[in-house]
């Protein structure tokens, strides 16, 4: 019998909403719509369980956790049957980065650790990487926030022992897949790129706190399409969006004697979705590589990642 991959998450937003219903959904219903990988050596979707929470919002701490997935700002719909108590309580998230032990303690029960918090507050996600640690479990740094690009932390990952998985996701579908792939194909076909650009708009709280907050975010999707010749736009929040994101990507390039090659491609998707697809890979990644004793990055997940080690800061 499979041993169920036990996840602590932090963050209780709309990526964490997308991700738990999403989980709820595919046991009950047995679909194969919108999975990449069914199953990662034997582990299927519905074989992960969240067993910890950690959030700051009045509203969510305290609560069950398949009440605090709905509780507002957040916006992603529901999907699938109405959830019954799942039995976890929202903890306290960190309030000082010092609280190593009593996180830790929390996180004894967990094998891997889902950092979902907001982007743009390195240190605090850190402190819960320092946790985890601590607590001899895997993590997964789903921010821009340098995490696993900190080659003495992971390091000392690699040392426990511990999957240290990041930085910042690769949207299952998003503009970053997207535009690479764009970029790909024309270099592929001998197009020569002479300029391009892409805009993101979005009604979640990630987006209006990254547009609060955005340099790791810039810099990290720098670091996805792999070319300095494109500019990033500064993200745009439009709260009655809400959970959908807008993105419109533009390439200008040269073809055959000079001759013009234009593109225009307008891109709409639910944006916890795309991070839901890559979260419940990433997770089960994380266990089975922390199952047999392997520590520090994982070259498996590198494609699932906009920022992984090695990349710019």
């Amino acid at each position: 019998m499979i041993d169920k991959v036990r996840v602590a998450v932090v963050g209780v937003g709309n990526n964490t909403s997308a991700l738990v219903q999403g989980i709820a959904f595919y046991r009950e219903t047995g679909s194969l719509v919108g999975l990449h990988r069914p199953e990662i050596d034997g582990l299927g979707v519905g074989d992960v369980d969240v067993v910890a929470a950690f959030a700051l919002s009045a509203g969510k701490v305290g609560a069950d956790l398949h009440e605090a997935i709905f509780a507002a700002p957040n916006n992603f719909p529901r999907v699938g049957s109405p959830l019954p108590s799942s039995g976890v309580t929202v903890q306290r998230g960190l309030t000082d980065v010092t609280e190593f032990d009593r996180v830790a303690g929390v996180l004894k029960g967990a094998e891997v650790v889902l950092y979902s918090a907001p982007s743009g507050r390195p240190e605090v996600a850190r402190a819960y990487a320092e946790a985890a640690l601590l607590a001899g479990a895997a993590f997964v740094n789903t921010t821009s926030d340098p995490v696993a690009r900190d080659a003495a932390l992971l390091r000392r990952f690699t040392d426990a022992g511990l999957p240290l998985i990041g930085d910042d996701l690769a949207s299952q579908f998003g503009t970053s897949v997207l535009h690479r792939a764009l970029l790909e194909l024309l270099a592929s076909r001998g197009i020569t790129l002479t300029s391009s650009y892409q805009v993101n708009l979005g009604g979640t709280e990630d987006f209006r706190n990254l547009v609060e907050h955005p340099n790791t975010k810039h810099r990290s999707k720098l670091n996805a399409l792999g070319s300095e010749q494109v500019a990033i736009a500064p993200l745009g929040y439009l709260p009655h969006l809400g959970s959908q994101k807008i993105a419109h990507l533009n390439v200008e390039a040269q073809g055959w004697a000079g001759t013009p090659v234009s593109l225009d491609v307008h891109l709409k998707v639910h944006d916890p979705s795309g991070a839901a697809g890559v979260n419940i890979d990433l997770v089960r990644l994380a266990a089975l590589a922390l199952r047999t004793g392997r520590g520090g990055h994982l070259p498996e997940a590198t494609p699932m990642l906009k920022s992984p080690p090695g990349t710019a800061i």
